[in-house]
């Protein structure tokens, strides 16, 4: 049966000498997985470019519930991305959204509030012009909402530590070595209180960016089963200097 639905790429694998499977994470069926035969060939209908990560995609899918790889009928990029592509720091912050979203969303049915925030985030960062050295730290906290662990604001401006396991705001150091303290704290609730449109006005140090994330990493790994390691973050913060 033929269906229509929006898609973000998530990966692309190539499968023997001129098609690829192609892991997209769609607005009706959730992470499904689609053989793209020919996509390597010079005059494909659906080429591989067409299927780089975090493309916006606009779908005719042949659907079965027992299906473990499904088939594309039509396929457009829609909004065509016209920044995120060509632009050094949009695509570094693209790989490792994508990472992280790779190892983060798993579920194979629909979830339309965290298919919206993540093709909006996508549209927001295409077509922004500055302000973008925190987006992906925003972008993190705001995607735990989504997956189950959003941090509990309570105390949030008033305590000085933040438990990494338990997601709270606490006035007394934690038990665990899992903890935000002075200053990492106050920098935390900022972002955690920024939106998109205003994430510019938080200034944050190199520095305090790179123990933030790493910190943001830790607090996903903690709540995601086999989220393990990311390695992208090394190559967007040497971009970001």
């Amino acid at each position: 049966m033929l269906h229509k639905t929006r898609g973000i790429v998530f990966k692309t694998t190539d499968y023997g000498e001129s098609s690829v499977v192609v892991q997209v994470f769609t607005e009706k069926f959730g992470l499904q997985s689609y053989m793209v035969n020919g996509a390597k060939k010079p005059k494909a209908k659906i080429s591989r470019n067409m299927l780089q990560p975090l493309h916006l995609l606009d779908l005719v899918v042949y659907h079965k519930e027992t299906g473990n790889v499904q088939r594309i009928k039509e396929l457009k990029n829609s909004p065509l991305l016209q920044t995120i592509p060509y632009d050094v720091i949009k695509s570094s912050l693209a790989m490792f959204l994508n990472e992280v979203l790779y190892k983060a969303v798993k579920q194979q049915s629909a979830d339309e509030r965290l298919f919206d925030f993540v093709f909006s985030a996508i549209e927001w960062l295409d077509h922004q012009t500055e302000g973008l050295a925190n987006f992906h730290l925003l972008f993190l906290i705001r995607l735990t909402r989504y997956l189950g662990f959003y941090p509990d604001r309570y105390l949030a401006g008033e305590a000085d530590y933040f438990d990494l396991k338990n997601g709270i705001f606490s006035k007394y150091k934690p038990d665990s070595v899992l903890y935000l303290s002075p200053p990492h704290t106050q920098n935390f609730t900022k972002l955690l209180q920024s939106t998109f449109e205003n994430i510019a006005a938080v200034k944050l140090s190199n520095d305090e960016r790179r123990y933030l994330i790493s910190k943001l990493l830790e607090y996903y790994a903690l709540h995601i089963e086999g989220f393990g390691n990311i390695k992208s973050h090394e190559v967007l913060e040497e971009v970001l200097g």
